[in-house]
């Protein structure tokens, strides 16, 4: 990752830095509530670090970290604290309580393109709506800069202006996707938003290539030929792939899909019926799913 000297929130600072600041460190004027320290110098932990250690995350969030990996899945894409990076569908946020304190550290730009309240109807739209009401509500704060919002669905406008974003990232949302047979347009819409040379950062619930694909993706397991297929046919190069969010243990067979293991650690069907054999201890055990972890580049 290059190294540079950006703007550093204090919040972070403390978190980063275990040692008092060198000769080379002046404080700068800033908001009251977020004071503005420059840093010129290594500190014991990176700006990502930092960004993923601090108090804004739950004690909840953090004990993920150990199947979801954001340190090392984030330095995979080649993220840095300067790029605008879109997050697709960021659900409850638990990247995004990384992404937001970490882009505004270095004057870097977080677009949320949460879901689309037009995709939905009655009360399941009015549901939406009060959902990104909150979301928005609980990121106007300054720790975590200022978000730009957009959505996504089948139907959706662009994911943000065309050909400004250096890396735009999904975290397990393509079977969602392809339930709604809408997983091409991702694809396409992230090529249109990103530069010529810009990053599509993909993580999802891996299906053994050996197993039958569903083309709406029910058990919420994907075949990873299956992505790179569509990321190629919306004009990617694939670059690289990394096993960092693997996991052997899951066979990916369960019997409510991926939800049968955590964090969902769903008990029954849709029907309230469950396995007379079923041992949720099994499924504890995996833990996360088995994920892929793969980079696609938008040719220059």
């Amino acid at each position: 990752m290059k190294r540079s000297t950006y703007l550093f929130p204090a919040y972070l600072l403390l978190a980063a830095c275990s040692a008092p600041a060198s000769d080379n460190t002046a404080a700068k004027t800033g908001d009251s509530s977020s004071p503005a320290v420059i840093i010129d110098a290594e500190p014991t932990l990176s700006l990502l670090e930092a960004a993923s250690a601090g108090d804004i995350r739950s004690d909840d969030e953090k004990a993920r970290d150990k199947y979801r990996n954001p340190i090392e899945t984030l330095e995979f894409f080649g993220i840095e604290p300067d790029f605008k990076v879109v997050e697709a569908w960021p659900g409850g946020g638990w990247y995004t309580n990384i992404l937001a304190p970490y882009l505004a550290s270095g004057e870097g730009t977080l677009v949320a393109a949460s879901w689309d309240p037009e995709a939905f109807e009655g009360e399941r739209r009015d549901n939406i709506i009060e959902r990104i009401e909150a979301f928005k509500q609980n990121y106007d704060d300054p720790r975590f800069g200022t978000l730009e919002y957009s959505s996504f669905s089948g139907s959706s406008e662009p994911l943000t202006e065309a050909g400004t974003a250096d890396l735009v990232l999904t975290f397990r949302n393509l079977h969602n996707w392809m339930s709604g047979n809408y997983a091409d347009k991702f694809f396409s819409d992230a090529y249109d938003a990103l530069k010529p040379g810009g990053v599509l950062g993909v993580v999802e619930h891996r299906l053994p290539s050996t197993a039958e694909q569903d083309p709406k993706g029910s058990s919420g397991y994907v075949h990873e030929d299956y992505v790179k297929a569509l990321a190629i046919a919306a004009g990617f190069e694939f670059a690289s792939s990394s096993e960092v969010n693997a996991n052997a243990s899951d066979t990916a067979d369960h019997p409510f899909g991926v939800w049968t293991l955590p964090p969902n650690s769903r008990t029954a069907d849709r029907d309230g019926q469950t396995p007379s054999d079923f041992d949720p201890e099994v499924y504890q055990a995996i833990g996360e799913s088995d994920r892929m972890t793969l980079k696609f580049v938008k040719p220059s």
